[in-house]
């Protein structure tokens, strides 16, 4: 099959993207307006950006009009956010906040989401999730014209993880029990693991 896509209209490529690059880790984004209303969204456009500095990236897509969302609006606003990892016991809440809740409507207190302070940003932590990175925004890039995605990369300044999840300075996958998203309405469970380790060249291997 090739595929021209020139010839693709929006949802035929969103279609083609989310179900080609799978599994897709999810960020769950806690976020606070200049009000203080706490915002609670699910973005599976998320992955590592950086190790020294550590950052992370979120690709918030716009709404039609190229108007942002709620969260990365917040985020230009206030310029701090805490990514809380998703996992098997809490992706149900991490669902009912994929809703489109009004602005002034917080998914935290219309869904009674319990939250706790961070240690080193005015966002709060939602105590379901048992991984939290707080960040503190690094920069905002616009994808498109007109501009239909805020692409934000995020410093870690901070990190909270549980203590049965966390053995000699690695987090024990299947304590974690990470959950990922797919294409339409599915998620996934970690699976099978196994490992493959990484060769190293030899440059005599060539000759003989």
């Amino acid at each position: 099959m090739e595929i021209a896509i020139r010839e693709l209209e929006r949802q035929d490529k969103y279609k083609l993207l989310i179900g080609c690059i799978i599994p897709r880790p999810i960020a769950w984004v806690t976020s606070h307006d200049d009000k203080g209303v706490v915002n609670a969204a699910p973005f599976s456009y998320f992955n590592v950006a950086s190790i020294e500095p550590m950052m992370v990236s979120v690709a918030v897509m716009r709404k039609p009009g190229s108007v942002r969302k709620d969260t990365a609006r917040n985020i230009l606003q206030t310029g701090e956010f805490v990514v809380n990892m998703v996992d098997i016991h809490n992706v149900d809440a991490v669902n009912q906040t994929s809703a489109d809740y009004p602005p002034d409507v917080s998914e935290v207190d219309a869904l009674g989401l319990e939250v706790g302070p961070s240690a080193a940003v005015k966002v709060p932590r939602l105590l379901s999730s048992r991984i939290h990175f707080e960040c503190r925004l690094h920069k905002i890039v616009e994808l498109g014209t007109p501009t239909t995605s805020d692409l934000i990369i995020g410093e870690v300044v901070h990190v909270h993880a549980a203590d049965e999840l966390y053995h000699a300075g690695r987090i024990d996958p299947h304590a974690f029990a990470p959950v990922s998203r797919l294409a339409g309405h599915s998620y996934a469970t970690l699976g099978d693991l196994f490992d493959r380790p990484r060769p190293v060249y030899d440059p005599s291997a060539g000759s003989k």
